[in-house]
């Protein structure tokens, strides 16, 4: 007699959290030689290039050669160069970073005490991109060739073409004509003497320059891909059906138009939060803003190798999570997406 075939559904399916678990769980497993291979490469080009940390030492003639010689074994760059990575590389898979050769303090401690301050300005560039360009997407699909369509992708151009430190420049320039306006600095001298409500208002009068350095940088973008993902949508049959059903437009938009037309938009977030370390260290820089961008920079131009290497493994981390997160939340959206495949 002949079994017949089995109609049982597979785990994944069955038991959708243990398929999202297994697909993060593979992914970050795919994820550590990917690392390891970018850390390594890191390592050698910092090391290969002309120079270290001991060289603005030598550059003052009341510092003696034996000093010099004494801080070159304490900081091991007296041994190979792949040596120094397999001890640096040991000691992060026990959970240390290292010391910083400049601050000598803890690289977890350091980074920590500024990953606050890039993070609080990272995500009131994205909350502000996406405010804008989502919204003037849309109107420039809706509005499609008509004058106010072209004059936002102008604008879009615009904002495209122009280099990020540009706008930092062009903005500190026009802050001098704003009153109480501050170009740098992340709270004022008298902030831990204002009241509660006081020092958020402080805080948020410093966090807008910058804010809007990175935000029209990155709108620009942002907007012309919602007003393509909107442009192919508004051709598709169902759109025209639900139109002939009687429902009204914004329904039409807000329902039918955004849900099918999301898979990208959450794609180019899922980048955006892998740039967060990244994109703002220009901003950090003009604005004088104590963040992580600001901190890496001045560890590459110093050769605070620890401090580096924290820096680009945190890059790499965010950068795989949220092309993660970014798959889990198109499956999220999107029923015709399946992670298994």
């Amino acid at each position: 007699m002949q079994n017949s075939p089995s109609t049982e559904a597979p785990p994944s399916l069955r038991f959708p959290q243990l398929g999202v678990l297994a697909f993060a769980l593979n992914r970050l497993l795919q994820a550590i030689p990917i690392m390891l291979a970018i850390t390594l490469l890191s390592f050698l080009l910092m090391q290969l290039a002309p120079g270290n940390y001991l060289d603005q030492l030598r550059l003052d003639p009341t510092i003696e050669e034996a000093f010099i010689a004494a801080e070159t074994t304490r900081l091991g760059l007296d041994k190979p160069i792949l040596v120094q990575y397999f001890l640096w590389l040991w000691n992060l898979l026990q959970g240390d970073l290292g010391r910083s050769f400049a601050f000598r303090i803890p690289v977890t401690q350091l980074v920590l005490s500024r990953a606050g301050a890039t993070l609080l300005l990272a995500v009131a560039s994205v909350l502000v991109t996406w405010a804008i360009a989502i919204p003037l997407g849309i109107l420039s699909a809706l509005k499609q060739n008509t004058g106010l369509d072209r004059l936002l992708q102008l604008l879009s151009y615009t904002g495209q073409a122009t280099p990020s430190f540009v706008l930092a420049i062009l903005l500190l320039f026009a802050a001098q004509n704003v009153p109480g306006l501050p170009v740098g600095g992340m709270t004022s001298i008298d902030f831990a003497q204002l009241s509660l409500p006081g020092k958020a208002f402080d805080l948020l009068r410093h966090l807008l320059l910058p804010t809007f350095a990175l935000s029209i940088a990155s709108f620009a973008g942002l907007q012309r891909i919602t007003r393509g993902a909107f442009l192919d949508v508004l051709r598709q049959d169902y759109i025209q059906t639900a139109r002939a059903k009687g429902l009204s437009e914004s329904r039409v938009i807000a329902v039918h138009a955004l849900r099918n037309a999301i898979n990208p938009l959450i794609t180019i977030l899922g980048f955006e939060f892998a740039s967060l370390l990244s994109g703002s260290f220009i901003a950090e820089f003009f604005f004088n803003w104590p963040g992580l961008g600001r901190l890496l920079l001045d560890a590459v131009r110093s050769f605070d190798i620890n401090v580096v290497m924290a820096g680009l493994l945190l890059g790499s981390f965010m950068l795989i999570l949220g092309n993660l997160l970014a798959d889990l939340a198109l499956q999220l959206v999107d029923p015709r997406i399946r992670l298994s495949n």
